[in-house]
């Protein structure tokens, strides 16, 4: 399994629970500072993390995102 977390930044209010709603986020959550917004993911192979940011872009009111890769 890996696991990641990706920042984003969004003006939406209701970002944290839209990320919820994509599939390998098992906990998302508002945050005060440069970013709006954190979703944790799981995957089971590190390919899969592009596919889950890419759907996370997709979603209306996302700005930009930024992905930190677990490192074990």
């Amino acid at each position: 399994m890996v696991k990641a977390v990706v920042l984003v930044k969004s003006p939406k209010k209701l970002i944290a629970a839209r990320l919820r709603m994509v599939k390998s986020v098992y906990d998302s959550f508002a945050v005060s500072g440069q970013f709006d917004a954190v979703a944790l993911i799981d995957v089971k192979e590190l390919s899969a993390i592009k596919d889950v940011t890419t759907e996370i872009q997709n979603i209306k009111g996302v700005e930009r995102t930024e992905t930190l890769v677990q490192v074990v």
